[in-house]
């Protein structure tokens, strides 16, 4: 499918710098945000209890959050789990609750002021030495991932690239923390999940334009750095449009219809899929431009001839 047909390639690199300073700005902003209001951590982190309750009718959710603030618990979160009929309720963890004991006071108080009876599905509790080791395991798995990044893209492109590739993923990752702290978003594990498909995502759109970048530093030998990687992302910019909007599409759908407990979910990736498209463009070219990328660096070895080598004709 072809949206867009170009005669001349699309001069990106014209303003590669003010994307840059941009890129620098935001990354800094997020920083900012990050270290002062610090990251709205969800149970998954923080620890607390997790009770799921059916009901013979639809939930009224602020008629259940009214209740349960009565009864001692104003932090309380609750969602809808699935179906109308179905809630999740989330405790966080404090020093004045008995978190084994949460589910049925929980339970008991939705009962006495709820129409129609509560059923208790499941009680599940994370303690807060869990939830700190889900935190170490989840930095972990991120570093662990963009160091494979950079060995990969090192060792198939070039090691300019793959710097390039790799400060263009952090990039994309600090952005979408950062937009969690600005807005206080819950971050649970499932906003952790999005983020490392995010760093999936974006790295094979990345891999797409530097593939692309090699094929035209071996064909157009009369043009210059800046011309090469503008014609790379002109012929690339089909691919990345569809294959952005399908999952824009998706993501979309997920975000009004897939019910709170995946909100996070989708809010992580329709943000950090326009970031990553950005970046593929404007950060991990324009890094590996600014490092000194040339044709000579893309073009194969010449096969040395072996000495005394002789090359017969028949």
């Amino acid at each position: 499918m072809q949206l867009f047909k170009f005669t001349q390639p699309v001069n990106f690199m014209r303003i590669k710098w003010p994307a840059l300073v941009l890129s620098v700005l935001l990354v800094f902003g997020s920083f900012a945000s990050i270290f002062s209001k610090g990251i709205n951590w969800g149970l998954d982190f923080t620890g607390g209890t997790v009770i799921e309750v059916g009901l013979y009718q639809p939930a009224d959710l602020t008629a259940m959050r009214d209740t349960l603030a009565a009864a001692g618990y104003p932090d309380a979160v609750i969602q809808l789990f699935g179906s109308s009929k179905d809630v999740l309720i989330r405790i966080p963890l404090r020093p004045d609750l008995a978190q084994e004991k949460v589910g049925e006071a929980v339970l008991q108080a939705l009962n006495y002021q709820q129409a129609v009876p509560v059923e208790l599905r499941r009680v599940e509790f994370v303690g807060p030495s869990v939830g700190e080791e889900l935190k170490q395991d989840g930095g972990m798995a991120l570093l662990v991932a963009l160091i494979g990044i950079l060995l990969y893209v090192a060792l198939r492109f070039e090691w300019r690239l793959s710097v390039g590739a790799v400060l263009s993923l952090a990039h994309d990752v600090i952005l979408t923390v950062g937009l969690f702290s600005v807005l206080q978003l819950e971050f649970d594990l499932t906003v952790l999940a999005a983020i490392l498909a995010l760093i999936g995502y974006s790295i094979n759109d990345t891999i797409v334009v530097f593939d692309r970048l090699r094929e035209s530093f071996r064909k157009l030998r009369d043009a210059t750095v800046d011309e090469t990687i503008n014609h790379a992302i002109t012929t690339t910019l089909n691919r990345t449009v569809v294959t952005s909007l399908t999952t824009v599409l998706v993501l979309v759908v997920l975000f009004f219809l897939g019910g709170a407990l995946i909100n996070g979910f989708a809010t992580a990736l329709l943000f950090g899929i326009a970031v990553g498209t950005y970046s593929s463009v404007y950060v991990a070219s324009a890094i590996a431009e600014v490092l000194g990328i040339s044709r000579e660096d893309m073009l194969p070895p010449p096969v040395a001839e072996q000495e005394g080598e002789h090359i017969s004709t028949l």
